[in-house]
């Protein structure tokens, strides 16, 4: 199949650790939990569709995603994809037939919620537990999408990996220093503090990107000086505030870098999340927009 392409010049050896990836839950995520499993632990190879060996593995929960487009099995009491990784996805503008990478894909909801919007993509992720990575690749054959996980950190990739480009590669990179006190599942744990620092997780993305092509990042507010130090000079830059109501700071940013880019600078309106200026009842309270992009898997334009 057209997938990744061979590399240009420069491969990296950056030789430094990486993470997983998610999205921390709270009240209102795009994640329904229907049920309880128990999966086999993980494989290692990096393949398509591959089958799971036979053993134990820690609950799981089955969440739906995209209004039950997607549904993904995911540690009841690890790190947890949300409704990041749906906006994440949203934001990708890829097309059908090309080639995208997900860095620190997790258990792989970002990559097949992209797949639920935009269907006949060629889609890779980079996972640096194995058990999430297992759990990745059990989800994309129950979702009948093809994905190949690879295993491995950031900071240096599999060299499998290193000899593919692609048309897009995304992330949510780790939000706590390492500094901060440490979730108690290790897991979530190793998915949460920043290890790698996210200069590093930048540098790979690029790397992986054909000229022309975009990073797209989701990231906390706070972390937009770093992310432009680590850009700047090597990309044009659009940027969307994620606001969590109408007239309060916005708390994340959606960053997309055109590798080579000499555009200006762009900055799009902030994408408001909840309706009305505080939360009411227990429900759910998305604004239109929001709900779209969450639920019926809308597009997020950055402009």
């Amino acid at each position: 199949m057209p997938a990744p392409r061979p590399p240009g010049p420069g491969a990296e050896t950056a030789p430094t650790e990486g993470r997983s990836t998610g999205t921390p839950s709270h009240p209102g995520d795009a994640a329904q939990p229907t049920g309880a499993h128990d999966l086999p632990p993980p494989a290692r190879p990096a393949t398509e569709g591959a089958q799971l060996p036979a053993g134990p593995m820690p609950d799981t929960t089955d969440d739906a995603f995209l209004g039950g487009r997607v549904r993904a099995l995911q540690p009841r009491h690890g790190f947890r994809a949300a409704t990041d990784a749906v906006l994440l996805a949203a934001a990708v503008p890829a097309r059908p037939g090309e080639a995208v990478l997900e860095l620190g894909c997790g258990v792989g909801v970002a990559s097949l919620c992209l797949a639920a919007r935009v269907p006949g993509l060629h889609l890779s992720g980079l996972e640096l537990q194995p058990a999430y990575a297992a759990l990745a690749r059990a989800n994309a054959a129950r979702n009948a999408v093809p994905l190949t996980v690879w295993e491995g950190c950031v900071a240096a990739p599999p060299p499998g990996l290193r000899l593919q480009s692609f048309d897009h590669v995304m992330a949510n990179p780790p939000w706590f220093a390492p500094a901060d006190p440490a979730a108690p599942d290790s897991g979530r744990a190793t998915a949460r503090r920043e290890d790698t620092p996210l200069a590093a997780w930048i540098a790979t993305g690029l790397r992986r990107l054909r000229p022309g092509s975009r990073l797209t990042l989701i990231l906390p507010t706070a972390r937009l000086p770093d992310a432009l130090a680590a850009l700047q000079d090597r990309a044009s830059l659009t940027l969307r505030p994620l606001a969590p109501r109408k007239r309060r700071p916005a708390t994340r940013i959606l960053l997309q870098a055109r590798k080579g880019g000499r555009a200006p600078f762009a900055l799009g309106p902030p994408l408001i999340l909840h309706a009305g200026p505080r939360h009411l009842r227990d429900a759910e309270d998305f604004s239109p927009e929001a709900r779209a992009i969450l639920r019926d898997a809308a597009a997020l334009p950055l402009m």
